[in-house]
């Protein structure tokens, strides 16, 4: 439900989209909601889903998170794991309120930076990725860049990795690369983050496990002052 603006700060929905699930969370609410997306989640249905799920919810602004990459505040391509039609779709007014859109992957970092220079790693479904510089976000789309033998770093690190190799070689897959990123690109930490980085027994060295709530935070800031640069 929109609410008119009166000059506080805003009431945020956040909706973070992957490729499993759509999770909400709006401010003032202490539990996110979760539905299920997948191969046939087109844009449309999820807005009918949403203002279904968040009735109840007063909000004047939306924060979303989509996993691709993000141009002039709009889809760049079709989603990976998700129905098509979000290209070109104009979620300002489906909605019927502001919306600013962000890679998932950089909302989740933006919620899990703490200063410096920090690369984000998602471990879902793909592989998200992002730096902040100094306050300064830098969306990346390392996930399809080719790794070794032909497949990309989100063949090995994302879920199809994962179920490919097993969990112990996956971890071991995570910690070589998570190394490699962090020298390559100079990070003074790396947050891992995304729904599989709970199945990691050990952490690399410089590495600090996210959380997907992160995601919520990010969204939260999108909207505030003298928070992480944003290129909306």
């Amino acid at each position: 439900m929109k609410t008119e603006q009166t000059g506080k700060s805003p009431k945020v929905l956040v909706i973070d989209v992957g490729g499993t699930n759509v999770k909400l969370l709006a401010t003032g609410q202490k539990e996110p909601r979760k539905y299920p997306s997948g191969p046939a989640m087109t844009p449309q249905k999820m807005v009918s889903l949403v203002k279904r799920a968040v009735s109840d919810w007063e909000f004047d602004c939306i924060s979303l998170g989509y996993p691709g990459p993000i141009i002039n505040g709009h889809p760049l391509r079709e989603p990976h794991n998700l129905g098509r039609g979000w290209v070109g779709f104009n979620f300002q007014k489906a909605f019927g309120c502001p919306v600013k859109i962000l890679n998932d992957a950089a909302m989740q970092a933006v919620g899990s930076y703490k200063g410096g220079r920090m690369l984000f790693l998602g471990l879902g479904t793909g592989l998200g990725s992002a730096m902040i510089v100094n306050g300064i976000l830098q969306p990346m789309e390392l996930a399809h860049l080719i790794y070794k033998n032909g497949k990309s770093y989100e063949d090995y690190l994302g879920l199809r990795g994962l179920e490919r190799s097993g969990k112990k070689k996956w971890r071991r897959c995570v910690a070589k690369i998570t190394k490699q990123l962090k020298v390559a690109l100079e990070a003074d930490y790396v947050v891992l983050g995304g729904g599989n980085s709970k199945k990691l027994k050990e952490l690399p060295p410089g590495a600090r496990l996210g959380s997907n709530d992160n995601a919520f935070l990010g969204g939260f800031r999108m909207w505030q002052k003298n928070q992480v640069a944003n290129p909306f």
